[in-house]
C-alpha cells in the first residue's frame, strides 16, 4: 500500500489521538503507507502530541495557525500528499483500520475513482439522521445519485482527480457531500463499501442540523454550476403550464387573455431564459475552474 496516504483532519482531538495514533503509525509501518494529520488550529495539546510522534519518512504533521474548518483541513492534507491514492478518515478513532485496507482493495479491484465507506448499520442520533436524510433528499431531487452515505468521513480517492475539484468545495463540513456529488456529476466511478464505525470514546461531535442546512445550500450552489437547468426548468414549466390552465378557459369563453395569465406566462419565460443564460455562464465558469486548480498554501 505504498501508493496510499492516510489524511486525518484534527481539531481538539488530543485525547482521541493519544490512544489512536500509536496503532495508526504501526499500521502505516506494516503496510508501507504514508500518514498526514492536519491540526486545524487546535486549542488543546494536539500540536505537541503530533510533533512528539513525528517521523520524517512516515509521518509529518501539518499545523494550521488558525482554524480553517473541516473542508479546509482536508484540502491541506490532500494537497500535501505525494502518493497516487489518498484516503480520509476521522481523528476521533471511530474508523477501523481494517476498513482502510478494505476500501483500498475495492478501489484497486474495480479501478474506481472514489470508494465511500458506507455506515449504513451505524446507529446515529436523531439530529444526524434527520440532517443526513434532508441532504440526501435534496441532492436526489437535483441530480441522480445511487450513493447512500454521501457525507461519510471515510473516502478513498485517486489523488490527481480529487485535486482537480477541491477548489470547488467549501471549507466547512459540506465538503464530504459536495466532493461526492462533483465526482458523480463528472461521471467518475464512485462506489460504496460497508464499514464498521465504533462509538466515540472521547470528545463530542460538532455536526448539527445547521451543518445539514449549510450542506443543502452548497449542493444548490454546485448544481447551479454544473447543471443550472435542473433548478430553473421545473419552475419555468410550472408557471407556463399554470398559465395555460388558468388562461384557456377564459380565452375559450371569449374574454381574451387575463392579466393573471400573462403574468404567469411571462414569469415562466423569465425562469426559462434565466436557465439558458445560467447554462452558458456555468459552462464558461466550469471550464475555467476545472482547468486551473488552486492549491491553498499550507501553514507550518
Amino acid at each position: 500500500m505504498n501508493d496510499l496516504t492516510i489524511v486525518i483532519p484534527a481539531y481538539n482531538e488530543e485525547q482521541a489521538l493519544s490512544s489512536f495514533l500509536p496503532e495508526l503509525l504501526e499500521y502505516c509501518r506494516k503496510n508501507g503507507c504514508q500518514l498526514i494529520i492536519v491540526n486545524d488550529g487546535s486549542k488543546d495539546g494536539s500540536r505537541e502530541l503530533l510533533d512528539r510522534y513525528a517521523e520524517p519518512a512516515l509521518f509529518n504533521p501539518i499545523h494550521h495557525k488558525v482554524n480553517r474548518g473541516y473542508g479546509g483541513t482536508i484540502k491541506t492534507g490532500i494537497n500535501a500528499a505525494k502518493t497516487s491514492l489518498v484516503i480520509t478518515i476521522d481523528a476521533d478513532g471511530q474508523h477501523r483500520l481494517e476498513d482502510v485496507t478494505a476500501l483500498y482493495e475495492v478501489l484497486k479491484k474495480n479501478d474506481a475513482d472514489m470508494v465511500i465507506g458506507n455506515r449504513k448499520k451505524y446507529k446515529e442520533s436523531f439530529y444526524r439522521k434527520t440532517g443526513k436524510a434532508l441532504i440526501h433528499f435534496i441532492a436526489g431531487l437535483l441530480m441522480p445519485i445511487a450513493i447512500h452515505d454521501l457525507n461519510s468521513g471515510m473516502k478513498i480517492y485517486v489523488t490527481s482527480l480529487v485535486r482537480q475539484y477541491l477548489h470547488l468545495c467549501p471549507d466547512n463540513m459540506a465538503l464530504s457531500d459536495i466532493i461526492t456529488l462533483i465526482f458523480i456529476n463528472q461521471r467518475h466511478l464512485v462506489l460504496e463499501h460497508p464499514i464498521t464505525v465504533v462509538p466515540r470514546k472521547t470528545g463530542t461531535s460538532t455536526i448539527s442540523i445547521k451543518t445539514a442546512f449549510d450542506t443543502v445550500l452548497e449542493i444548490i450552489h454546485v448544481v447551479t454550476m454544473f447543471d443550472p437547468m435542473r433548478l430553473f426548468f421545473p419552475p419555468a414549466l410550472f408557471f407556463l403550464l399554470f398559465s395555460a390552465l388558468w388562461g384557456l378557459p377564459i380565452l375559450l369563453r371569449g374574454d381574451g387573455v387575463s392579466v393573471g395569465t400573462l403574468l404567469l406566462f411571462v414569469t415562466g419565460l423569465i425562469f426559462f431564459f434565466l436557465g439558458l443564460l445560467a447554462e452558458q455562464l456555468a459552462l464558461i465558469r466550469k471550464n475555467l475552474n476545472l482547468s486551473v486548480p488552486k492549491h491553498p498554501p499550507e501553514d507550518n
